[in-house]
């Protein structure tokens, strides 16, 4: 079977008789403005909701199996703020990327009367999405799952229900972010955790029977030989039994670790895409670069809003990308 360059569809989406806007006729009731953008999608709301189940879950095991229990003050307190922080700035970056309108296309605005509204120069085109008809502006992409057409769309994540594009890419980006270094965070807390637990439980076990470890090597005595009973406080580690607790931080490792390798990979290759200026779908479809090159700096800035301060770690600061006409047209 020959493979069709993507360019070609282009060419026939600028012949005139296929723009066809008598047949484009407006939705009957449009979104209104200023209303919450939300994907009904099962898949989507249900990784959505997997989602916020593990970062609670990590939560719950990193607060009550391994902060709480522990003697140490200044330990839990320091590593609980900075775990929560991260949580609850991974969570509201979630909420943004979810919530937040990627940059649709007003659907089925492909009319006779929109079109003559552009008052097109000569020579200028415009594109037609067949499936919402809408006039797409350039870098436009549409999602089969959002059913409409999206500005720079990246890529459809069913983890934050929604397409990354234009308006939230900076969200989906922190959201990846703080995801991996909770992951971490709560994996160093992991392999401290028992450390420390099995040099304490090391120790009270000597303890209990008035030992040294130098004698109990020299005796090299097991543990059923000895009559006395052993007196080791099991709350010292956790709130839980030894089994429940081993289990629970295993679940947390194999989560921590699986999520750092993935929202780290995500977040490498989203920091590539705006610093190259080019997003997935285009870099997949080798799409021909119709739009002027701009530096690294001004591609970071042109996501996180200008100019660079402290809101570009922040979900809830809506970054400023200026007043960029929202349809472009090639010559």
């Amino acid at each position: 079977m020959m493979l069709i360059p993507a360019h070609h569809f282009r060419d026939i989406e600028r012949k005139p008789q296929y723009l066809q806007p008598e047949k484009c006729i407006p939705p009957p009731h449009p979104r209104p403005a200023g209303a919450m953008w939300f994907i009904r999608d099962g898949c989507g709301i249900a990784c959505a909701i997997v989602t916020w189940f593990l970062v609670l879950y990590a939560e719950f095991v990193v607060l009550f199996v391994m902060l709480i229990p522990s003697r140490d003050y200044v330990y839990s307190v320091i590593n609980g703020l900075v775990f929560n922080l991260l949580a609850f700035l991974a969570l509201a970056s979630h909420c943004r990327a979810m919530l937040t309108d990627p940059g649709a296309v007003p659907k089925g605005n492909a009319t006779k009367e929109f079109i003559e509204s552009l008052q097109l120069k000569p020579g200028q085109v415009v594109y037609k999405c067949p499936k919402c008809c809408s006039i797409k502006p350039d870098r436009a992409h549409h999602c089969s799952v959002c059913k409409r057409c999206i500005r720079k769309m990246d890529h459809h994540c069913p983890w934050v229900n929604n397409c990354v594009g234009e308006n939230n890419q900076k969200y989906f980006v922190l959201f990846t972010m703080y995801i991996a270094l909770i992951s971490l965070h709560a994996l160093i807390m992991v392999g401290f955790h028992f450390l420390h637990c099995f040099e304490e439980d090391w120790t009270n076990l000597l303890r209990a029977y008035g030992l040294t470890r130098e004698e109990t090597a020299e005796a090299r005595m097991s543990l059923h030989e000895i009559k006395q009973p052993l007196k080791v406080s099991s709350t010292e580690c956790s709130s839980f039994s030894p089994p429940t607790t081993v289990i629970l931080l295993i679940l947390l490792c194999f989560e921590g670790l699986l999520f750092l390798i993935f929202t780290s990979v995500m977040f490498g290759t989203q920091v590539h895409s705006i610093c190259t200026d080019e997003t997935g779908i285009e870099q997949l479809k080798k799409e021909e670069r119709r739009w002027a090159k701009k530096t690294k700096w001004m591609n970071m800035k042109a996501v996180f809003g200008h100019p660079f301060s402290l809101g570009w770690a922040s979900p809830f600061a809506t970054p400023d990308q200026g007043k960029a006409d929202p349809y472009q047209y090639v010559v």
